[in-house]
């Protein structure tokens, strides 16, 4: 196998699996339904071989990955569109419990025993039946669980409470470099930034990363070089 043809090649087949992997989206790398765990398998399939094929057949595996990119953008355009070619290629949610009532025929067509149901269970916390009204397992193979009313978590509505909707906390800070895009979406300038460092007697250049909360507080992330030795799970 000629090295530097290997050497020049694999880069290029990630560079087109990327771009491609991009175009389709990201929901390749979220939660895969059966659709979209063929899609992963057959492109990465196919830049593996362009990544050690001849370059005389390099241009048609990178056409075979356009093509196939092109088939799994349309498709998903066209199932948009249509619930039909949704549900034919995606799948649809399939009712495993309901009510006391475990439905045998559905466990089937999931390709689930009861034992493997009940692990799921208990993955999301559920350790007895009579604690669930309704469980769906959804179209990426994950299980969806409605506890009873009784068995919910108390909430701030439950008891009348009214409560601020807390946001995400944004990035300000990374490697000691003030991330500014960032810093004008919170509202916030640079000013503000070096009174809150200067408050919390911190200096920039120390700074590992820094978010702003949805309290327009700084918080550092304080980082260390140490290296703990002890297996706390042991």
């Amino acid at each position: 196998m000629d090295f530097w043809r290997v050497f020049l090649v694999a880069p290029l087949s990630i560079i087109v699996l990327f771009i491609l992997s991009k175009l389709i989206g990201n929901k390749q790398i979220a939660n895969l339904n059966i659709f979209d765990y063929i899609n992963g398998i057959t492109i990465g399939s196919i830049a593996a071989e362009m990544a050690t094929c001849e370059f005389d057949e390099l241009a048609d595996c990178t056409l075979a990955l356009v093509i196939y990119a092109v088939m799994v953008f349309g498709l998903s355009v066209l199932s948009q569109k249509s619930l039909k070619m949704r549900r034919f290629f995606t799948g649809k949610t399939i009712v495993i419990f309901d009510r006391g009532k475990l439905y045998k025929k559905n466990l089937n067509t999931a390709k689930l025993d009861f034992n493997e149901f009940i692990a799921m269970l208990r993955t999301k916390g559920y350790f007895n039946l009579d604690e669930i009204e309704t469980a769906f397992l959804e179209q990426n193979g994950q299980l969806s669980v409605l506890p009873k009313d009784k068995k919910r978590p108390l909430t701030p509505d439950d008891m009348k409470i009214r409560v601020l909707q807390s946001r995400p906390e944004k990035v300000v800070i990374m490697d000691g470099h003030i991330l500014t895009k960032n810093l004008n979406e919170t509202g916030n300038n640079t000013e503000w930034l070096e009174k809150m460092l200067k408050s919390q007697n911190k200096k920039l250049s120390e700074v590992f990363v820094a978010f702003c909360d949805g309290d327009n507080n700084l918080k550092i992330v304080e980082c260390s070089d140490k290296n703990p030795s002890n297996d706390s799970f042991e």
